[in-house]
């Protein structure tokens, strides 16, 4: 029940929009991209899409009347770049990219349409914004954390599981938002008692299943899986994993423990999507990215899943359900 509310850019060519993109203020129905990083049978990323559309309907902006959205899915860059080139064949508008790899293959396409971000870790250490207050380019939007609240997953983790002494961070080195994240995660492990913080680089199901079944053989482990794109889409996988050798795992978003994680800890990432809208009518209506401040999360949800920890015969202390935003029984 809920109990309260609350990259570096890679050098690339900039390429041209075509010529009907001058045109664009005075076509009746206006184009929105949207680059999508992630699958589009996932519903993660279905409900933070269908969150942007209902919320661009409910600014007056009707697919079919005076808008028209364009999506592109993927999670490899290649395929991200060329859903970027597809979109930017279009002349929209505006883009919606979503998380790093979306921004940054879009940015590679352009660096004078409209961007609005969602998504993102700290886009002024990736490089996509000059500061939080004044994006200065043409990407604006909102980011999900600065790196450095990664430390806080092993505080909680350490809180709802205090024998965990050593903890493997499932990660992903070609997503450039991991390093940072691992790196916070290194810093406070001394200083939160653990004697081993391990990567385990999410390759496909069969090494990771390998990794994992080479990091208990020692115990004391304990697990955290990093808020980056491959990581949300293999989370099924990666729960699975973490039941089947019955590790306590802390997770980063809402949706990991509605899907059965133990425990998780996130921005409410949907709503960003609702506020991306807002953004994007304000750029239809002739605002510029470099004028709109990046927006930093408002909300951060706990939520445990009581029949995961049961499972696993931990007890939550009572301080941890008392302040969590929703115990799934």
């Amino acid at each position: 029940m809920r109990r309260r509310e609350f990259i570096l850019l890679s050098a690339g060519t900039t390429i041209g929009w075509p010529l009907a993109a001058r045109a664009q203020q005075s076509r009746q129905t206006r184009i929105v991209g949207v680059l999508a990083n992630g699958l589009e049978t996932d519903g993660e990323t279905q409900a933070r899409l269908a969150a942007f559309g209902k919320a661009l309907k409910d600014l007056g902006w009707s697919p079919g009347t005076n808008l028209r959205i364009e999506t592109r899915y993927g999670i490899d860059d290649d395929v991200l770049l060329k859903g970027a080139r597809e979109l930017g064949g279009l002349a929209p508008d505006v883009v919606l990219a979503i998380a790093p790899p979306g921004v940054m293959a879009m940015m590679k396409v352009t660096r004078t349409t409209p961007i609005v971000f969602a998504a993102v870790t700290d886009p002024v250490a990736l490089g996509i914004v000059q500061s939080l207050a004044h994006p200065g380019r043409n990407a604006t939007g909102f980011l999900t954390a600065e790196f450095d609240f990664s430390a806080k997953w092993l505080e909680l983790l350490k809180e709802i599981a205090p024998k965990v002494r050593r903890v493997a961070v499932i990660t992903d080195p070609d997503n450039r938002g991991a390093a940072p994240q691992f790196a916070a995660i290194q810093a406070v492990a001394s200083s939160s008692g653990m004697e081993e913080v391990i990567p385990l680089a999410l390759e496909d199901r069969d090494s990771l299943e390998q990794g994992i079944s080479d990091f208990v053989r020692s115990g004391g482990g304990g697990l955290i899986a990093l808020r980056i794109s491959k990581v949300i889409t293999e989370r099924r996988s990666i729960i699975a994993l973490a039941a089947s050798h019955r590790l306590p795992a802390i997770y980063p978003l809402h949706i990991f423990a509605a899907d059965g994680g133990l425990i998780a800890y996130g921005p409410n990432v949907v709503d960003q999507f609702r506020e991306a809208a807002s953004y994007v009518d304000r750029i239809l209506k002739g605002a510029k990215p470099a004028d709109l401040p990046v927006q930093a999360p408002t909300r951060y949800e706990l939520t445990i899943n009581l029949s995961t920890a049961k499972a696993l015969d931990l007890t939550i202390p009572p301080a941890m359900l008392a302040r969590a935003d929703e115990v799934i029984e």
